[in-house]
């Protein structure tokens, strides 16, 4: 099957592009996609490589490529138009709109989206971000009491990437705390962790699927058999029904999901919007 090539735009990271250009993309299955990402396009030189860019690939390619963009500034998207590709301009899908709605145009401004536009949204990340390092896997400062939540699991059932991503795009203080065999063994949780009891929240995972990011790290020995895989998960369940602890099974889940599903069953506060 022919490859189309999908191209984000911006003149900032891309991020805002690629998110919604990600999500569109994920709804049809047969189609595949080489994604191309051409971030801080901020001179009429290097919106014109980008329209270099989309066009040799709509010839290698030999079917016009996707792009979508969010470019800020009028000569850049209108320099950019001039690619030979399906464009997907994000601010005249959804600015114009708004400006007829709110009767008040767009400022237009590069960079709102991102960067240090909000200092005091991006210093909430940051220290939320910060908050999750000192707390990962039950690490050094154990601050349980300032925690919005404190994500329990067996090693690789996906707490730590899901604490980083609460702290940087919600500013939420995540912990979390592996499960061990002195959990499995007494069936308990140590009594820090049962002080805050209404800020725990377990991950979960197929043991197939555990089993195999166990392998990528470390193939051989007991971390990584089927036997002790289902065992941990096993008994980490019943902690879990034990205490009445909320959990996820993340095995089919993106990050973004798991992290969405922590909230709205926790009803914990964003304290940062994306």
């Amino acid at each position: 099957m022919y490859e189309r090539t999908v191209f984000f735009l911006s003149d900032q990271t891309g991020v805002t592009a690629e998110t919604l250009g990600h999500s569109l993309l994920t709804q049809f299955d047969g189609q595949n996609f080489r994604q191309v990402t051409l971030p801080f396009i901020d001179t009429e030189d290097k919106a014109h490589e980008a329209v270099r860019k989309i066009n040799k690939a709509g010839t290698t390619d030999k079917k016009r490529p996707v792009v979508f963009s969010t470019l800020v500034q009028n000569e850049f998207r209108t320099i950019v138009r001039g690619a030979n590709g399906l464009h997907l301009d994000i601010f005249d899908e959804f600015l114009e709109p708004l400006e007829e709605e709110f009767q008040q145009k767009a400022t237009y401004e590069s960079g709102r989206a991102h960067g240090m536009s909000d200092i005091n949204a991006y210093m909430k990340r940051i220290e939320a971000t910060n908050f999750a390092l000192a707390n990962d896997d039950g690490g050094i400062s154990r601050n349980y009491d300032m925690a919005d939540v404190v994500l329990l699991g067996v090693s690789r059932s996906g707490k730590t990437p899901t604490c980083l991503y609460l702290a940087l795009q919600y500013g939420v203080y995540a912990a979390n705390f592996p499960l061990t065999e002195e959990e499995f063994e007494t069936g308990e949780l140590p009594g820090f962790l049962i002080q805050q009891k209404q800020k725990l929240f377990g991950l979960t995972i197929a043991p197939d699927r555990l089993r195999q990011i166990r392998k990528e790290r470390r193939s051989l020995g007991k971390y990584s058999s089927a036997q002790q895989v289902r065992y941990e998960l096993r008994e980490s369940e019943k902690i879990f029904k034990r205490y009445a602890i909320p959990s996820v099974d993340t095995t089919e889940f993106s990050i973004e999901e798991i992290a969405s599903r922590i909230l709205d069953s926790t009803g914990v506060e964003r304290r940062v919007r994306p």
